[in-house]
C-alpha cells in the first residue's frame, strides 16, 4: 500500500482488532509506511505474527472490554516520544439474531466492544492524541446505516458508533479529528465466528453477495487504504465527522 507517510515522520498509532480481518490490514499498511503501530488484540500468536513480518510493529495482547486495557494502552503511548496520531478503534463483535431469539447478553457484549470500548480508549488517549493533532478513526459498518431485520441489535451498536463518530468530531475539533469507516461485507473471519452452522452461514453470505452491486465480497486490504488516507493529515486535515462508506455499492 503506498501512503505519504515516510519513515521519518515517525508517526505513531494504535490499532485495535489488529490480530485479523481489516484491523490486521490496516495495522500492516501503517508499518509498511513507517509508523509505529501499537497492535492491540485478544490473541497473542496473531499479533506476534504480525509484528515478526513487520519490525515497527508494537504487539500488545489486551482484551478491549477489560476496564483495565485504556490505562494500561495510555500508559504504553506515554511512553517517548508520548504522542499518537491516530487511534483506530476496529476491534468488533457480530451476533446475529432475529428479535425473538436474541439474549441480551448478546447486546451487552456487542455494546462492550463495539461501542464501550471506543468511548473508553479515546477518552484515556485524548491528550496524546492532542499532542499530535492526531485523528481517532472508528470502524463501523453498513449495519449501522441500513435496516438489517435479524441484525438489529448489531446494527443499533454501529448507528451508535456513528453518532459518536459525528458528535466527537465537533466536541474535539479542530485539536483531533473524528471519522468513520463504513464497510460492506468484506471477507474476513468473522462469519466464521458467529457461531452459526454451515448452511446458515452459506446462506447469510450468499444475501450478502445478491444485494453488493460490485458482486463481490471486499477485501480488508481495499478497506484498509481508505483508512491509511482518512489517517493522514497531510490528505486528509481537513476531513472529520465523515463516514466514509465502503461497501461495493450496496448501500446506494
Amino acid at each position: 500500500m503506498q501512503s505519504a507517510y515516510s519513515s521519518e515522520s515517525a508517526r505513531r498509532y494504535l490499532v485495535t482488532g489488529a490480530g485479523s480481518g481489516i484491523g490486521r490490514a490496516i495495522a500492516a499498511g501503517l508499518a509498511e509506511s513507517g509508523a509505529t503501530v501499537i497492535a492491540v488484540g485478544r490473541r497473542r500468536a496473531p499479533l506476534a505474527d504480525l509484528a515478526a513480518q513487520h519490525p515497527t510493529v508494537v504487539p500488545m495482547p489486551a482484551d478491549v472490554t477489560d476496564p483495565a486495557t485504556p490505562s494500561r494502552l495510555a500508559a504504553a503511548v506515554r511512553s517517548d516520544p508520548g504522542r499518537l496520531d491516530g487511534l483506530v478503534n476496529c476491534a468488533g463483535l457480530a451476533r446475529f439474531a432475529a428479535l425473538p431469539d436474541a439474549g441480551l447478553d448478546q447486546l451487552d457484549a456487542m455494546y462492550a466492544v463495539n461501542l464501550r470500548a471506543p468511548v473508553a480508549l479515546t477518552q484515556a488517549l485524548l491528550t496524546p492524541l492532542r499532542r499530535a493533532t492526531g485523528c481517532v478513526l472508528n470502524v463501523s459498518s453498513i449495519g449501522g446505516v441500513l435496516a438489517m431485520p435479524g441484525r438489529a441489535l448489531y446494527g443499533a451498536t454501529k448507528a451508535a458508533l456513528n453518532s459518536l463518530t459525528r458528535s466527537l468530531a465537533h466536541e474535539l475539533a479542530p485539536q483531533i479529528r473524528v471519522n468513520a469507516l463504513v464497510p460492506g461485507a468484506v471477507d474476513t473471519p468473522m462469519y466464521d465466528d458467529l457461531g452459526l452452522d454451515d448452511p446458515q452461514t452459506e446462506e447469510l453470505r450468499a444475501g450478502l453477495l445478491s444485494s453488493t452491486p460490485m458482486g463481490r465480497f471486499g477485501t480488508p486490504e481495499e478497506v484498509a487504504r481508505w483508512a491509511d488516507l482518512i489517517l493522514d493529515p497531510d490528505r486528509s486535515g481537513w476531513m472529520t465527522g465523515a463516514l466514509l462508506t465502503v461497501d461495493g455499492g450496496r448501500s446506494s
